[in-house]
């Protein structure tokens, strides 16, 4: 295999990793050992803030910390470094003995966890072609799906049989040996006798913020996060406070939809690479549209096979989109700042994203139902499909005029 789809492959792994520590906080909030620790309770709001710490850490690591590692060092340091704090982080959460230190402890996850996919994204940049790119994205854009599919499942069976505690020392073990190793012998060193000149933290962030239509792809990446982090920090309590699933039958079922993601997700790579660029809006407003159906129809449902259908359906459909975001910030960024464009989309979209699971649990509280707040999931993929078709026509105007130009 060539090193540059060994790479591929490790940031695929690593991703994996990574989402299954930023759910684990999901699963963990039905242990009751667990809630009683940092005074959670049955407090939706507080529970919901414990995901939204981390995606404020997370946001503003990768809006401001990109840029610098970007400027200054490689890839595979900067992954590394991270990699380091997250194990550092699990491996000291559960010697917490307040819900404050648990919050300060997610803000501090997220921070080493924010410059992952803007490096992921320099380095298939980097790497492959511009005709090449939507297999790479598709197939590292999997690592959300598996890493969600693996760690509720995952994050159950530690609790069970080793405890919430035990489960924290565990997911750190899995950090440090597994992703740091896989980063580590996979991701080259840098040679420093073929590095080019590069700009400065101030030009690389600069020439980032420059990017054509960056508001309207940081709409669109603010929508799908949204409904990332939506779905992930609720449907375990969905489906165990509302159709009554045991903790671990509700690790599984949690798990399933992002599987059935995985398929969707690669066939939107290899239809990118079919597409011409200015195309990539339309499996936004393909898949915006068919998501947010199959939420409305989720929540308005009853029958337990058209619950799961639904529920089914609607990540099959969100996983569509997964390549096109980052496509179509290679297609436009410059080069020199390809990681930080994108490192200031994903910022701000977690950013925005990370009150998503905290006003679900306001929606929760104030109708009295966990189906309730999937109203703002349903609300995030129409947002998609508005700024995916705003998209389209500037993309495909600019390219007639590029066309008509000799």
């Amino acid at each position: 295999m060539a090193a540059r789809w060994q790479g591929v492959i490790a940031l695929l792994l690593l991703i994996i990793i990574s989402y299954v520590d930023r759910v684990n906080i999901s699963v963990m909030i039905l242990n009751p050992e667990f809630a009683a620790h940092f005074q959670l309770n049955e407090n939706r709001m507080l529970q919901g803030m414990l995901m939204t710490c981390f995606l404020l850490g997370y946001g503003f690591s990768a809006l401001l910390l990109t840029p610098v590692i970007e400027s200054r060092w490689h890839y595979r340091q900067g992954l590394l470094s991270s990699i380091a704090i997250w194990a550092l982080v699990c491996a000291i959460s559960p010697l917490l003995g307040s819900l404050l230190g648990m919050l300060i402890a997610r803000i501090v996850l997220g921070v080493a966890e924010g410059p992952l996919f803007s490096l992921k994204t320099r380095f298939i940049n980097d790497n492959f072609a511009a005709d090449e790119i939507g297999k790479p994205n598709a197939l590292t854009a999997l690592g959300v799906s598996l890493g969600l599919a693996v760690g509720f499942p995952l994050v159950t069976w530690l609790m069970v049989h080793v405890g919430w505690i035990g489960s924290f020392y565990a997911l750190a073990l899995l950090n440090l040996l597994l992703g740091g190793g896989l980063i580590w012998r996979f991701l080259p060193a840098p040679q420093v006798t073929s590095q080019r000149a590069k700009p400065g933290f101030r030009q690389t962030f600069a020439l980032a913020w420059r990017t054509p239509l960056l508001g309207w792809i940081l709409l669109v990446e603010i929508a799908t996060l949204s409904y990332l982090w939506g779905s992930s920090a609720w449907l375990p309590a969905w489906l165990r406070d509302e159709h009554h699933f045991s903790l671990q039958a509700t690790g599984l079922l949690a798990a399933v939809p992002f599987l059935l993601s995985l398929g969707s997700k690669f066939l939107g790579g290899v239809l990118l690479d079919k597409m011409r660029p200015e195309q990539a809006p339309l499996l936004f407003i393909i898949g915006g549209l068919l998501t947010a159906g199959s939420v409305l129809a989720l929540m308005l449902s009853q029958q337990p096979a058209m619950l799961a259908l639904f529920m089914l359906a609607a990540n099959v459909f969100w996983g569509l989109q997964g390549a096109a975001i980052p496509a179509v910030v290679q297609h436009h960024a410059p080069r020199e700042a390809v990681g930080s464009a994108y490192g200031i989309i994903n910022g701000i979209g977690n950013i925005c994203a990370a009150f998503i699971p905290l006003l679900m649990g306001v929606v929760m509280k104030s109708v009295g139902s966990v189906s309730s707040g999937f109203s703002v999931l349903v609300a995030s993929q129409l947002i998609t499909l508005c700024a995916g078709g705003a998209l389209l026509l500037r993309m495909r105007r600019a390219a007639a005029v590029n066309a008509s130009i000799p």
